[in-house]
């Protein structure tokens, strides 16, 4: 593939997306007295809030989202962190933290992360082929071009993601851009092309949900061989991450699902002990997640929710713990809407209708929905049948859960809501499944997630069970998690790795046989699209076909087309009228005008795009041999046309 890069290159990449994604977070975090793990996990969160408030604030302020902008908007989180945090420790002193892991615990713990980060990037990887594969989705070029359009104008608007399709006379279309504005930090710190910053992202995702999963464990106070147990688990799943990595892929919703468990991280913490250093982590946390993707708050509350359930239903005040527990998240939620105000007004106007709400076809039967549930397996051909094995091992001791137990009401709850989606396309369903429109595969995600942890506590109780019995507490309990852990993999053929691997690779053309020239982006195509910079001037715009490869034209090479995505919704009106007219030119003075207003000067024409096989559109056919183009480059699968004066 011509954006191919080098081994070099992907570890700077790599380095680059862990400092953006880090460093702000952790510096906030550090100011507002975070700690060990929930440092750790927090980490993550922490930055995207900041950079999916600073960039939105920041274009309204007239202001342009870069680097620069990022490390000053980190200054100010942590500064007023800081001062939160000075207020709190003389007025509301924090209660020294019980230990809970010993030193062995925690580089046990330590150990099983890194294991199955690699695993997890293991498996994305081997999945894409490579680090820098063009995804072939619907979804992806709209990451694509809304990564260069920030990074090149440093429009950190929550409109300016989509200007590279929707401009001119076209309804802005609202997306929530965390994702958007830090992966343009990553695209302008480091030497990557814009589809190595999204793979590198990508590839990411397994280690911030192993992350989170840990240090929710931890903040629960789980033994740490659940902890190891859990990192290790949520990174075995197909449902979970892979299958939406290779259909879209739906970036924005996995980094949102990888980091929701950490809502309840943050909610537990703010109610155990009320003060503004603690409300303000649970304030990011929330508008975090709503700045990543807008259901992701939803899904925060999905799983978070059930927690509130447990601590009412506890013996001692727990009437009196609902009162104080809800006034006090009700000051953080008034200032959250203050805060992501933006957010917010951008979220209800797309629930009311700017873009139309098409919900997707009934999948099965409400007992073959729960069947791949229970048996990890959505659309593959055999089941994942030891995470079966494990989740009912989780079952038979989750009496053991102890502070986690409300993780058996999420995973009921977002469970039912997929066995409802996949099942059924009654009113109430579509209404309420409408923040992740109605898609069953996001819903068979976030049922997937909390299935893993009871999966992981299965693992764990096990390990107990046979250091109590079988062993008779006579073999150190090291070895007995080693000899558990060591089983599972094992049965699991490595985690399966490589299935979730053939599983990602569909989405990134990476099977065997696949025909190269019948690709939605083809490598000829790219090919062209790279060359069209060598032609187009700064202020001109390249006319194309929507439905074929070159939508990518502006992720790849920054030329701006006038058709930026498949997506017809809502487009321009001189982008339609020339997608169906543009051979009138000679005749029809409408067609004239438009291209005047959009200072066409090329057309760049590929093939198949998506969906695969569409015809092209009625304006753009047979073009050669007009006089009114002059063809200037062509190769198997795209062929260049400059405008005649």
């Amino acid at each position: 593939m011509p954006t191919e890069t080098t081994a070099l290159t992907d570890v700077v990449t790599v380095c680059v997306a862990l400092l953006v994604i880090g460093l702000p977070g952790l510096l906030t975090g550090l100011a507002a007295g975070l700690r060990g793990w929930v440092l750790a996990g927090m980490t993550p969160l922490l930055s995207y809030a900041v950079g999916g408030l600073s960039g939105p604030w920041a274009a309204a302020l007239g202001l342009p989202f870069t680097p620069v902008t990022y490390a000053v908007a980190t200054a100010l989180f942590a500064g007023v962190a800081y001062g939160l945090r000075r207020l709190t420790q003389r007025r509301w002193p924090p209660a020294p933290e019980e230990p809970l892991w010993g030193r062995a615990g925690h580089l046990a713990v330590v150990a099983c992360l890194l294991l199955a980060s690699a695993v997890g990037m293991y498996a994305v990887v081997r999945g894409m082929g490579r680090l820098d594969a063009i995804p072939q989705g619907f979804d992806a070029v709209y990451h694509a071009n809304g990564v260069r359009e920030i990074a090149e104008t440093g429009d950190g608007s929550l409109f300016g993601t989509g200007e590279v399709n929707w401009y001119g006379d076209a309804a802005p279309v609202f997306y929530p851009n965390a994702y958007h504005l830090l992966a343009s930090v990553v695209y302008l710190l480091s030497p990557a092309s814009i589809p190595l910053t999204l793979d590198v992202n990508t590839a990411l995702l397994p280690a911030l949900l192993a992350l989170s999963l840990v240090t929710m464990v931890r903040v629960f106070r789980g033994r740490a061989v659940f902890a190891g147990a859990v990192a290790l688990v949520s990174i075995a799943p197909v449902m979970g991450l892979y299958e939406s990595m290779s259909r879209g892929p739906l970036l924005p919703f996995l980094l949102g699902l990888a980091l929701t468990p950490l809502a309840a991280v943050a909610v537990k913490r703010y109610l155990d002990r009320p003060a503004p250093d603690t409300g303000f982590v649970l304030l990011l946390a929330a508008v975090g997640l709503l700045c990543v993707h807008s259901s992701a708050l939803f899904g925060a509350i999905l799983f978070a929710g059930p927690l509130l359930l447990q601590r009412w239903v506890a013996p001692g005040e727990r009437w009196r713990r609902i009162g104080r527990d809800l006034r006090a998240l009700a000051i953080v939620g008034v200032v959250a809407i203050l805060v992501a105000g933006l957010q917010l007004f951008g979220a209800l106007g797309l629930a009311n209708g700017e873009v139309p709400y098409r919900s997707w076809p009934v999948e099965w039967r409400a007992t073959t929905a729960l069947g791949a549930l229970l048996g990890f397996q959505h659309y593959e051909p055999y089941p994942q049948i030891w995470l079966s094995v494990a989740l009912l091992l989780g079952f038979i001791f989750f009496s053991r859960a102890g502070a986690l137990r409300w993780i058996g009401v999420t995973a009921l709850v977002t469970g039912v809501a997929y066995i409802a989606v996949a099942s059924s396309e009654q009113p109430i369903v579509l209404a309420l499944s409408r923040p992740w429109w109605n898609d069953p595969y996001r819903f068979i995600s976030m049922a997937t997630v909390p299935l893993a942890v009871i999966a992981a506590h299965g693992l764990a109780e096990s390990q107990a069970w046979l250091r109590d019995t079988v062993a008779h507490r006579k073999v150190p309990a090291f070895l007995v998690a080693v000899a558990v852990f060591g089983g599972f993999v094992v049965l699991s053929n490595g985690f399966y790795a490589r299935s979730n691997a053939e599983k990602v690779a569909p989405g990134y053309a990476n099977t065997a046989g696949i025909n190269p020239h019948k690709l939605p982006v083809s490598p000829d195509e790219v090919v062209a699209m790279e060359k069209l910079a060598e032609f187009v001037k700064p202020g001109e715009r390249v006319l194309n076909d929507r439905l074929d490869g070159t939508v990518w034209t502006y992720a790849l090479s920054g030329v701006r087309t006038t058709s930026g995505h498949f997506d017809e919704t809502l487009s321009p009106s001189d982008a339609r009228l020339l997608e169906w007219h543009f051979r009138e030119y000679p005749s029809n003075p409408d067609v004239r005008a438009a291209v005047r207003r959009l200072n066409v000067r090329w057309v760049i024409l590929g093939q198949y795009g998506y969906p695969p096989g569409a015809p092209r559109q009625a304006g753009l056919r047979d073009l050669g041999g007009l006089k009114f183009v002059t063809e200037v480059y062509r190769n198997a699968d795209a062929v260049i046309y400059r405008l005649n004066p």
